[in-house]
């Protein structure tokens, strides 16, 4: 009797795009299943099992998504959501533990155990060769190497004090023109700053309130904004 293996941890799987693609290939859940079981050596995998990853109910593992992929058609990057972690990015690229191990050039045990710790500890040459393998986005390179908190604490020291100070040490964080950074700073500051007057001016009541909560959201997704604020300057820059 076969046993199904372990679960490990999941990638962020998007069910309503397997299903949509087994349908664009007018597959029924038996012939995902079926492929699965004798192409990729799965002999658990059943219509139903299918049937509860598109319904999002269960999530497939590692090798039962790689294998839902090559079924499908699909790059695995096709079937999971954004993916934040070393694993899901390499996951999402279709590679193995020692694809990328080897061409960033680390031990295959050593990559592995970052991998399973989700803690990057590269040095510069192997972290940019770990952008080049996984096709990292800089937002995405930050996560991975373990930057991002870092980060979070810098812009909001420069939303909530003086933005000028933070140019240089977010720039040499993220190896980026000071222009770049002092203009997405500047734009982050006043946005903040705006948030906060109702604060000071009311002194208290709902108004008050609510414009501290978002406030509080602001610096809780200080990052992502962050990110936003140079993607449009960068396309604003394009348009001129």
């Amino acid at each position: 009797m076969h046993q199904q293996p372990a679960p490990q941890p999941t990638p962020p799987f998007d069910a309503p795009a397997a299903r949509k693609l087994r349908v664009a290939l007018g597959m029924y859940p038996e012939h995902v299943a079926y492929g699965i079981r004798t192409s990729f050596g799965l002999p658990y995998v059943t219509p139903d099992l299918v049937d509860a990853w598109e319904q999002g109910l269960i999530t497939p593992g590692s090798a039962e998504l790689i294998a839902l992929a090559g079924v499908l058609w699909c790059s695995p990057g096709e079937l999971i959501g954004a993916p934040r972690s070393l694993r899901e990015h390499r996951i999402a690229r279709g590679l193995t533990t020692e694809d990328v191990a080897h061409t960033v050039g680390l031990e295959l045990l050593a990559y592995v155990r970052m991998e399973e710790a989700d803690e990057w500890r590269g040095s510069e040459r192997q972290s940019a060769a770990l952008a080049r393998v996984l096709d990292l986005s800089l937002a995405d390179h930050v996560t991975v190497t373990g930057r991002e908190p870092k980060l979070a604490m810098m812009l909001r020291g420069a939303v909530t004090t003086r933005w000028q100070a933070y140019v240089r040490p977010v720039g040499k964080l993220l190896t980026l023109e000071r222009r770049i950074v002092g203009h997405a700073l500047r734009a982050l500051h006043t946005e903040y700053q705006g948030r906060m007057m109702p604060t000071l001016s009311w002194g208290g009541g709902t108004a008050a309130a609510e414009a501290d909560d978002a406030a509080r959201d602001f610096l809780d997704r200080i990052v992502t904004r962050f990110w936003t604020t140079i993607r449009r300057d960068g396309e604003r820059h394009i348009d001129d």
